[in-house]
């Protein structure tokens, strides 16, 4: 078992982390009065029933159950979940139990938080993505209009519990999705840890605990020094601020398959990437490295050129913005990355080129 010391609360990772949940609620001198736990189809089906054969007081929780996907995380869904707790009589000494992916721990620990102005929830992060990113840094909110995490607020949840083993029930697409953010972590601050992940086969999952806690230690080491997103903690946007507006307009797209936030974040990474080079002088050939490695490791994208005016109009929301200017936190050097970093809508338009021209190299 490993504990990371977060702000005011622990991240576990452990192959039982029934035990540590079990101390967790014993812990709690008072007692929880009531436990909620808030899952999705798959969560219910595949991570509840291992839990609650272990954890008594998970028996008598009410199960509230929402429907899977980015496109679920919305302030309607929070309406009805708001109305499900006050019909439950939940009281401010209640517990919410956010079972599942970045969905469940963004939306379920931004209504925790919100509810008779606040409810302690915890985190039980069932998918890659939410155990190296969305689970931990206390980050929540909801998308507004398609745009991603356009309303929400800062809140720690009381603890967090990671089960690398729950990564097996996932589909290959939605592990890829979190290597994602796996890369991005090495990119912006372990030149080190890059190299071991660049020799590194994904469709391998028994060092996952090791590249769990790696990323899980850089991200809480960078929240520490900045809990608000001030200032150093925009590092944690690289490739973000492109793959939030390619998540977005794959979802307001309608398109039969939406992009993954990792898949979309991948693309995101090579185009700003890009950027890095043009701006911060990341050198040609660690451009080239961090292209390479993402392409043989996520599928090409075809992004019509017809497209990118609707992408910038997209990035006019993101949140880093400020007087109208588009803000990236991009590379200078692998490991290395540097915040606030003025960048035109041409020179965007040129990254989103510069990826399609880069997909030719690679089989769609």
């Amino acid at each position: 078992m490993t504990e990371i010391k977060a702000k005011n609360y622990s991240i576990f990772v452990s192959s039982d982390i029934c035990n540590n949940i079990n101390r967790f609620l014993k812990a709690n001198k008072k007692g929880y009065s009531k436990i909620f736990i808030l899952v999705d189809e798959n969560s219910l089906l595949h991570c509840y029933p291992p839990l609650v054969e272990k954890i008594d007081a998970f028996k008598d929780a009410e199960i509230f159950e929402i429907e899977s996907g980015e496109e679920n995380k919305t302030i309607e869904v929070c309406i009805q979940l708001w109305g499900a707790l006050s019909e439950y009589k939940a009281d401010r000494n209640a517990l919410f139990v956010n079972l599942g992916g970045g969905v469940i721990a963004d939306l379920g620990g931004f209504v925790a938080t919100t509810f008779k102005r606040g409810i302690d929830f915890i985190n039980i992060p069932t998918t890659l993505l939410a155990q190296v990113d969305a689970s931990v840094g206390g980050k929540l909110g909801v998308d507004l209009n398609n745009i991603k995490n356009e309303v929400g607020i800062y809140n720690n949840p009381a603890s967090v519990f990671i089960n690398s083993d729950f990564i097996n029930t996932l589909h290959i697409r939605q592990i890829q999705s979190g290597f994602a953010e796996i890369i991005k972590h090495a990119l912006i601050a372990d030149k080190n840890y890059w190299l071991k992940l660049s020799s590194t086969d994904f469709s391998e999952t028994d060092f996952l605990d090791d590249l769990i806690v790696t990323s899980i230690n850089i991200k809480n080491k960078i929240v520490l020094e900045d809990p608000n997103e001030k200032n150093i903690r925009k590092v944690l946007n690289f490739g973000h601020t492109i793959g939030h507006a390619l998540e977005t307009f794959s979802l307001e797209s309608n398109s039969q398959i939406s992009l993954l936030h990792g898949e979309a974040v991948a693309i995101g990474m090579i185009c700003e990437s890009f950027l890095s080079h043009k701006i911060c002088k990341l050198s040609k050939d660690e451009l080239k490295e961090i292209t390479e490695f993402i392409f043989r490791n996520f599928k090409p994208v075809i992004i019509d050129k017809m497209d990118s005016h609707r992408l910038i109009e997209i990035m006019k929301h993101d949140k880093k913005n400020e007087k109208g200017d588009f803000n990236f936190s991009l590379l200078s050097a692998i490991g290395t990355c540097e915040i606030n970093k003025k960048v035109s809508p041409e020179l965007i338009i040129d990254s989103l080129s510069y990826y399609s021209k880069e997909t030719k190299h690679f089989k769609l």
